[in-house]
């Protein structure tokens, strides 16, 4: 049986969980590492590969959760790294590297007249919200259903549709519109309150694309939210240079008023950042000659710290020669293709895979009219984010590792540079075999 496989070829990775268990909460540090029966425990990575402790090789796509748009060690990060530890971590004050760090993110992000350095991307989500309440005296903010910016209150309505909301304050919620993501809602809103401060969301829609969005809705939530006064703040801390080296707002032609970026930003390493209109970071600017009245006032101890800047600014000198992100996604391409070609070869009905560019979606759910190749439509928002029917989606992570393929959830990933045509047709072959397993034990 599959389970019994699994739990035999990964052994010592399950050692590690039963000790997890009893130190984490649910034996993880992060929610969408949790698996049943357990995660795998990873020793080492380098370009599109990571090795599990179990002494197996596994062609990632989890791609540090989107982080790692060069492959993992690119030799370039791996060296500004180790150039800036041996001058030391954190000074505690400004330096050259956080100028430079500032300069790629000004040159390449739509907007991006002023810069400030968070670090991460729900603390970014979470700045740029207090800026825009602050900017505008107003105290709602719409997000869209199913959109992702970070585990904090301000945004966690609405992130999840099976989430209860647990330890969010009323007054909070109160103060979240979610609405579907649809412009005729948007107009309703807008036409008819006064106290909205800004609309937040994914540019390519929930979760990374899982739910997508056409670039036509950007552009017109863009026109909407400008005609009423409307702050438009796009959360481009997956797709920021990854859909285009200025994100997914450049690709679409939109400048949103304040962006946020995270994972690539700071070539895998913590770091995040809320960019745009000199006027709204402004109210950010302290000391002697800076105006009190309205300011807010942002702390944080590893704020564009000196090793997250190195790797930062190594990563995007690469990124602004537009050839990884190109790369990238031609990569991506061919891998949708690749197991679309698998599936209708074992005639999957209501499978399917899709993407945008270097990110992409695996569905399964033998239920859904769906065919290989389409992109999923008219099915929940839950059904939608969570890749299909559960059980199959545990299968086939389960199998999919055991023939050396490792996708975020089982059902998701992100391509880097450093993936080439051999791990494309080896990952095709690896959902071939991982299939098999699943018709062998009657998962499909």
């Amino acid at each position: 049986m599959l389970d019994d496989r699994f739990r035999a070829h990964f052994a010592r990775s399950a050692e590690l969980f039963a000790e997890a268990a009893g130190r984490f909460p649910g034996g993880v540090t992060h929610d969408g590492r949790a698996a049943a029966p357990f995660p795998l425990y990873i020793e080492r990575a380098e370009g599109p590969y990571k090795y599990a402790v179990d002494e197996t090789r596994l062609i990632d796509y989890w791609c540090g959760h989107g982080a790692l748009l060069l492959g993992h060690a690119h030799p370039a990060v791996s060296a500004a790294i180790a150039a800036q530890a041996a001058r030391g971590t954190h000074y505690g004050a400004g330096h050259e590297l956080e100028l430079r760090w500032a300069e790629l993110v000004q040159r390449l992000v739509p907007g991006a007249e002023r810069v400030r350095f968070t670090s991460s991307g729900t603390e970014a989500t979470m700045l740029a919200l207090r800026l825009a309440r602050a900017a505008t005296g107003r105290p709602t903010v719409i997000r869209f259903a199913g959109h992702f910016h970070g585990w904090h209150d301000g945004l966690a309505p609405g992130a999840d549709p099976e989430d209860p909301h647990a330890g969010l304050l009323d007054a909070l919620v109160a103060h979240v519109l979610v609405l579907p993501p649809d412009l005729d809602a948007v107009a309703a809103v807008l036409s008819s309150r006064d106290d909205v401060a800004a609309a937040i969301l994914e540019p390519t829609g929930a979760a990374y694309g899982a739910v997508p969005l056409p670039d036509a809705f950007l552009r017109d939530l863009r026109g909407l939210t400008a005609d009423h006064g409307v702050l438009l703040i796009c959360d481009e801390v997956v797709t920021g240079f990854r859909l285009a080296p200025g994100g997914a707002q450049d690709r679409a032609g939109v400048t949103a008023d304040l962006t946020c970026l995270a994972k690539i930003l700071a070539g895998g390493l913590p770091g995040g950042a809320v960019a745009g209109r000199a006027d709204l970071l402004g109210l950010l600017a302290a000391g002697p000659d800076a105006d009190r009245a309205g300011r807010i006032r942002h702390q944080g101890t590893y704020n564009a710290n000196p090793l997250s800047a190195a790797a930062g600014v190594a990563a995007l000198q690469l990124v602004a020669t537009g050839e990884p992100t190109a790369v990238a996604a031609a990569r991506g391409r061919e891998l949708v293709a690749a197991l679309n070609e698998v599936l209708r070869a074992r005639r999957l009905r209501g499978w399917t895979a899709y993407g945008d560019g270097s990110i992409f979606h695996l569905f399964a759910d033998p239920s859904a009219p769906v065919e290989p190749g389409e992109a999923p439509a008219g099915l929940p928002l839950a059904a939608l984010k969570r890749g299909g029917d559960p059980r199959t989606l545990a299968a086939l992570r389960m199998a999919l590792q055991l023939a050396g393929v490792d996708l975020m959830r089982g059902r998701s990933g992100f391509v880097s540079a450093a993936h080439t045509s051999a791990e494309v047709a080896a990952t095709a072959a690896g959902l071939d075999a991982a299939l098999g397993m699943l018709q062998s034990d009657g998962v499909i």
